[in-house]
């Protein structure tokens, strides 16, 4: 059965399951952010070790963005088991790389504290170290891994093809930590914060803009404008993960400046610098790579999706 048979037989019950999903989603939500219902950042404890929702939700990302990138990958004749590789070096360098930018903002407590620079259960990864991590262990895999079945650019779209996605599901990590929370506010859609997880200087203050949910909303759009570029419109190779950054970049620019604990360079937001320089070059490259990069082989890719069915 393909995937027309499936909708035309369950399309009615898909969206009857969707639709139920989606209510007792925002009732949910209702009950959070009026402080009605506190969540907890972990979801099972098994004596010494604890199982966090923030970690699961990353788990299940990853897991989801490999298999969405592996149906993109094996269609344009990629072998898996460097797919595979490639991914488990990015993960790890993205990890690190999420890491080191982190502490380097924010040197002057580590200093005092290196013991803490390895604990990252303690939270403190930045998105832009783990795109700028895998990045670079894309370039180092594809530059020398002998044999391997894909480029650095087209490496790239694949990987940003399905890095939205991941990333919007990552954003609910902050929701169960109550964290990535903007400023004080008075919307309907407000997020009621305990406490115990208010900045300093914002303790009297209950509610707050929920900057998480802003950027997973945003990050799901860039996935689907991103992926249908990827998979209908793309002519040369980079040309997505251009895009990736035009569209990422301009979201978190503008959810950045609601946001309460943003890093610092002097006086200015580090992601809304690197949002910024991210446009310039992910628009640059776009319009450079569509007239001058190197072609994507539509007639190859068809005899490689004809052999994936």
């Amino acid at each position: 059965m393909d995937g027309k048979d499936f909708l035309h037989k369950y399309g009615w019950a898909l969206i009857i399951a969707v639709t139920a999903v989606v209510v007792l989603l925002g009732w949910f939500l209702s009950l959070v952010f009026s402080g009605k219902f506190l969540v907890s950042p972990v979801l099972v404890n098994f004596g010494p070790f604890q199982i966090r929702w923030y970690g699961l939700l990353i788990a299940s990302a990853i897991l989801l963005a490999y298999f969405i990138a592996r149906s993109q990958a094996l269609k344009e004749g990629v072998n898996e088991d460097h797919l595979i590789e490639a991914l488990l070096w990015g993960v790890v360098a993205g990890v690190v790389g999420a890491r080191l930018y982190y502490v380097a903002f924010n040197w002057g407590y580590y200093s005092e504290y290196p013991q803490d620079i390895f604990k990252i259960w303690q939270g403190g990864l930045a998105i832009h170290g783990g795109i700028f991590g895998a990045i670079i262990s894309t370039f180092i895999y594809t530059r020398f891994r002998k044999g391997v079945t894909f480029n650095f650019l087209q490496g790239l779209d694949i990987f940003t093809s399905a890095l939205p996605l991941a990333q919007a599901i990552g954003r609910w990590g902050n929701f169960f930590n109550y964290e990535a929370y903007g400023s004080p506010t008075s919307v309907p859609w407000k997020m009621y914060v305990p406490p115990s997880h208010r900045m300093p200087g914002y303790e009297n203050f209950e509610y707050f803009h929920p900057t998480f949910l802003y950027e997973s909303l945003w990050d799901l759009a860039t996935f689907l404008v991103v992926f249908t570029y990827h998979r209908k419109f793309r002519k040369r190779f980079g040309e997505t993960a251009a895009l990736y950054f035009v569209m990422y970049s301009a979201g978190r620019f503008a959810i950045e400046s609601l946001r309460l604990d943003s890093l610092y360079a002097g006086e200015f937001r580090v992601a809304q610098l690197v949002s910024a320089i991210l446009m310039t070059v992910g628009a640059f490259l776009l319009f450079a790579l569509r007239k001058w990069g190197k072609p994507v082989r539509r007639k190859e890719l068809q005899r490689s999706e004809e052999m994936v069915k």
